[in-house]
């Protein structure tokens, strides 16, 4: 790696130095989710039902390393289960809201302290669903 975590030969000693986790930075890019059918909200709930949640937002709440390991797993599954541990359910919906919205996914379903969120890959979805 050069200077400022660049790779190129572009880089000098007076580049500003660049992201080493670009994920963090390119979360505002991407465009916002279409919205899900009741149909398509069924089949993806079906789709979760076995599945375990892979994020956990604790006390500390929504942080930047939560944001990222959130990308990271829909990148890498496109439909996850993400729990929340507040007790406070205002405190719940705020942090799943603003999860949804840096991450730029769908909330697909919630109950309790567990939600499901999908977002499909940009380039070959692997879970197919349903016309509206």
């Amino acid at each position: 790696m050069g200077l400022n975590g660049c790779f190129s030969s572009d880089c000098t000693a007076d580049s500003p130095p660049r992201p080493y986790n670009t994920a963090v930075n390119s979360l505002t890019q991407t465009a916002p989710p279409t919205p899900l059918s009741e149909r398509q909200r069924k089949f993806l709930r079906g789709l979760a039902h076995p599945l375990e949640p892979v994020v956990w937002i604790g006390n500390p709440g929504l942080t930047d390393s939560v944001v990222a390991e959130t990308e990271r797993a829909l990148r890498d599954h496109e439909l996850i289960k993400v729990k929340v541990r507040a007790s406070d359910r205002a405190t719940r919906e705020a942090a799943l809201q603003a999860l949804v919205e840096r991450t730029a996914s769908s909330l697909v379903h919630r109950i309790g302290h567990v939600a499901v969120l999908y977002r499909p890959h940009k380039d070959k979805p692997g879970i197919v669903i349903p016309a509206a």
